[in-house]
């Protein structure tokens, strides 16, 4: 009777270890893909909407798991009548209905409505600033699990006493970032999606090697946050703002500024970059990554 008992916890052992391996194997086996979509800035005028309408196309072609978007979704509510700011939304969310998998969005300055004084709004309207964005697309920050990975969106929007947009991650925000990662445990991969950039060397292309950025082109607060990121298994940080193209590696973590599906506003390439936006194929706890150009050419205006 002994041996028998014996014997049945070894087997027990033996199923349970085999269970566990395969489970772990799984888990780093397991594949997926994602689009990351980032300055949209859609409008009725420059055939901004047929040219979603034609990366929409592209991306369901690609079937990823999922798209997100990494901010400037519309064209502009920060100095916008509440009639424009509105139409804008309804015109981004019918579009991207066409959408054949789920869409997570990302805040950009361009979603903040009536921020600067010349839109004529006034601070107690109950959609001003980050309200509408709100009420219409999202949560300003949170986070989602897919598969073995996990996803934090941010937030990187401060306002200045004046009325002015500048690069910031909010104490509250902070403090639940902290309570999120620890959440999620050290091993699990993670991606962080912010608009306005925590790392970049954007500028020193564009503008000159000399150059640094002003408080509305990078998050100000940057060192901090990055400091949290690197304390887990962040394995990725996608941005946007710059309409730039470029993957800096950076203690472990790649921080990919994701190019722009309306490149220079609509208005053709900007610095060679195409109109685009970033594919990233997971494997495990890998990934690659991929601008996709979706083959947009300006259309003349009528």
């Amino acid at each position: 009777m002994k041996k028998f008992t014996i014997f049945f916890l070894i087997g027990i052992l033996i199923l349970s270890f085999q269970a566990i391996s395969k489970n772990n194997k799984t888990k780093k086996q397991e594949k997926f893909s994602f689009v990351f979509m980032t300055d949209i800035h859609v409008e009725p005028e420059l055939h901004a909407t047929e040219g979603l309408l034609q990366a929409i196309d592209t991306i369901n072609y690609l079937a990823p798991d999922f798209v997100l978007t990494g901010g400037d979704n519309i064209m502009d509510a920060l100095g916008q009548t509440y009639g424009r700011s509105d139409s804008l939304y309804n015109l981004f969310e019918e579009t991207v209905k066409n959408l054949k998998m789920p869409i997570y969005s990302t805040m950009g300055n361009h979603e903040v409505f009536g921020l600067y004084e010349k839109s004529g709004i006034n601070p107690d309207h109950e959609e001003y600033g980050k309200k509408m964005y709100e009420n219409r697309l999202s949560k300003r920050y949170y986070s989602f699990d897919h598969k073995n990975w996990h996803f934090v969106v941010l937030d990187g929007i401060g306002f200045t006493g004046d009325r002015h947009y500048y690069g910031f991650v909010d104490s509250v925000q902070i403090e639940w970032l902290k309570q999120d990662l620890a959440s999620a445990g050290k091993n699990k991969p993670v991606v962080v999606s912010t608009h306005i950039p925590l790392l970049s060397v954007g500028n020193q292309i564009m503008k000159g090697p000399t150059e640094g950025f002003m408080p509305g082109s990078v998050i100000t607060n940057a060192h901090e946050i990055i400091q949290i990121l690197e304390q887990y298994n962040v394995k990725l940080v996608l941005q946007g703002h710059l309409h730039f193209l470029e993957d800096i590696n950076y203690n472990g973590i790649h921080y990919i500024t994701g190019g722009a599906v309306s490149s220079n506003w609509w208005k053709g390439t900007r610095y060679g970059m195409e109109e685009g936006f970033v594919k990233v194929d997971v494997s495990g706890e890998d990934f690659e990554w991929e601008y996709i150009d979706f083959g947009w050419d300006v259309q003349p205006e009528k």
